[in-house]
């Protein structure tokens, strides 16, 4: 019993160690996960997961590859495929056709596998799996159509993938072999069933959590309980069709517009992470070195023409007419690493091949492995290059996303747009938006918080928010809702009134108080409308930041430092203002002569309410 905590407590700890080294050196965690599977495994032996967890040891992976299949389901929304529907489509159907069909042809001429193997193998390649694509997605901040068509492709997919191998491996080696009517029946009723019990069990579930009956606490294990056992139920009727249960009971649930579904997809990717970082290093630390040894160069340039001519010629034909741009066929065209499933389904189905004696099923195995790992490590490093020179991706990751058109915040967005900062100003009246749109400013006219924004606006190029609507509660609730996404540290609003402490809210229900604790809605627009305006001053190994301060007006204040890449960091009240030569210091102050304060200069709009 020791033993075995001591096991699952190094794999958690150095599953979530890879996760932030790798968010840390922006370098694909999964990459970093396959690499610390293979040191603790083959290379070091210090673990053989399949031995020191016995028969637990399957089990465990299909359960955690079920949960990740709901919170990616979670994630797909139907508004996502306005613009992408008919591509994704095509990637799901004719796609997955062509991917199997190409490489089983391949897999049979170039390795000389029979048909049977060759053709599971071909099913097996279609998927590409939530577990890599999710991640990359995260670390890459691709445009919205492009990450749609991945994240469905990659989702959907998965337990399509799994599915067809069961179908195939039941004609050819099970009970009916032989019998097409037989199996094409089986799989319809198991697969019908499947999705009845994701669509019900979702549905279910979602009218209990709007009717109160299940507490906020309880939300997030209900939902995980619940897919669990929509999958386990499904796997009863048809092996691996709880994949489809899942994934349809987490699209179902993800798209009723639950009050709470913004916790529950949270509650859902903090496990999904765990998860995938749990799976992924149990997988690779798992390989046997004899096994990998059975490759040759038939293995290799089968894995060559799966990755360079099998995936391009399948998304290429297929997207014929789809509506996707040549730069969105080439990035789908390349891009496509397997994960979990993949090597779950192969370490169940490729033993079972070879004790039944087809040619070539001791290959499945080994073959199927060494994909995964070329295909994580390839189009892990090569995604965020490809999407940036296709101009997929946001070309800047830095910019600035301002919560309310005031007339200091059109001040502020003007001056961070002549100096090439990516910056845009949003605000549900139109009238506020008139200087910043004058001025050539990017805008969004609307609420920021509504599902129309999540889905038309390209919050990839955006690093940080500032919230200044002269509502310090309805600032509070912006920077709540994108904290999860930018990171608390990334999200900022006006210090409040003073209050007493019984009247204030708690910090994680606010952002980071901007510039100074003295500094507020009213005090910004006063001294705006008295001809304070911004200013910047560059620092240089010879003129540095002390310097830089020391110069300014005695009564200007830093809003926030311009890095050499266009990249914003707002200043926090209370913290020391940094900078390194190259970068720039925005500044608010009066640079010349500006008017005394009176009740002219006082601003003439009004706090907005909380709507």
């Amino acid at each position: 019993m020791h033993h075995l905590t001591e096991i699952l407590a190094l794999i958690v700890v150095v599953g979530i160690g890879a996760q932030w080294i790798g968010w840390r050196l922006q370098i694909p965690a999964i990459v970093l996960l396959s690499l610390a599977g293979l040191l603790i495994g083959p290379i070091l032996g210090i673990l053989r997961p399949s031995e020191a967890l016995g028969d637990v040891y399957r089990p465990l992976i299909s359960i955690a590859v079920a949960a990740i299949l709901f919170e990616g389901g979670l994630s797909l929304r139907w508004a996502e495929l306005r613009h992408a529907a008919r591509g994704v489509n095509r990637l799901i159907t004719l796609g997955v056709v062509l991917s199997l069909t190409l490489a089983a042809m391949a897999a049979h001429w170039i390795a000389g596998l029979s048909w049977p193997v060759a053709l599971i193998f071909g099913a097996i390649t279609i998927v590409t799996g939530p577990t890599v694509i999710l991640p990359l997605l995260r670390q890459t901040r691709l445009l919205k159509r492009p990450a749609s068509y991945l994240k469905w492709e990659g989702i959907v997919n998965d337990p399509i993938g799994a599915v067809l191998v069961v179908v195939l491996f039941y004609y050819f080696a099970g009970a009916g072999a032989g019998n097409l009517e037989d199996t094409l029946l089986h799989t319809a009723g198991g697969v019908g069933a499947a999705v009845f019990l994701g669509t019900a069990g979702g549905w279910l579930l979602g009218r209990g959590f709007l009717r109160g009956l299940v507490p906020e606490y309880l939300k997030g294990p209900t939902a995980l309980a619940a897919a669990l056992g929509v999958y386990a139920l499904s796997n009863l009727l048809l092996e691996e069709a709880g994949l489809i249960a899942a994934t349809v009971m987490g699209v179902v649930l993800g798209n009723m517009n639950l009050p709470s579904i913004g916790e529950l997809r949270r509650f859902k990717e903090y496990i999904a992470v765990l998860l995938v970082s749990v799976v992924f290093l149990l997988l690779t630390a798992d390989l046997d070195p004899v096994i990998l040894s059975a490759l040759d160069w038939h293995s290799a340039a089968l894995l060559a023409a799966v990755i360079f001519l099998v995936r391009p010629a399948a998304v290429w034909i297929s997207t014929i007419g789809a509506g996707m741009s040549l730069q969105e066929r080439a990035l789908v065209g390349w891009i496509a690493p397997r994960g979990i499933v993949a090597a779950a389904v192969a370490g169940v189905f490729g033993p079972a091949l070879a004790e039944r004696g087809f040619a070539g099923a001791e290959l499945l195995l080994p073959l199927v492995f060494m994909l995964i790992l070329t295909t994580v490590v390839l189009h892990g490093f090569s995604l965020g290059w490809l999407a940036r020179r296709l101009e997929l991706s946001a070309k800047r990751q830095g910019g600035l996303l301002i919560a309310g058109g005031t007339a200091w915040s059109s001040g502020l967005a003007k001056a961070l747009h002549e100096l090439g900062v990516p910056v845009i100003v949003a605000d549900n009246a139109w009238h506020r938006l008139r200087k910043p749109r004058l001025a050539g400013v990017p805008v969004y006219f609307g609420e920021l918080l509504s599902e129309h924004a999540q889905n038309s606006l390209e919050f990839g190029a955006f690093g940080s928010l500032l919230a200044v609507t002269g509502n310090d509660a309805y600032n509070a609730l912006v920077c709540a809702h994108f904290a999860p996404e930018l990171g608390r540290q990334k999200v900022f609003q006006l210090a409040a009134d003073e209050v007493a402490e019984q009247r204030r809210p708690s910090p994680e229900a606010r952002g980071r108080t901007a510039f100074a604790d003295d500094v507020q809605y009213d005090d910004l627009q006063r001294r705006w409308y008295r001809g304070w305006g911004f200013h910047s001053t560059g620092v240089t190994q010879s003129y540095g930041i002390e310097q830089l301060l020391d110069a300014l007006p005695s009564d200007a204040m830093p809003v926030l430092v311009i890095g050499e890449h266009h990249d914003v960091r707002l200043l926090e009240a209370g913290k020391s203002v940094k900078a390194e030569p190259g970068e720039r210091v925005l500044w608010f102050g009066c640079k010349d002569v500006c008017e005394p304060e009176t009740e002219a200069t006082r601003p003439a709009e009004k706090p907005r309410p909380l709507v």
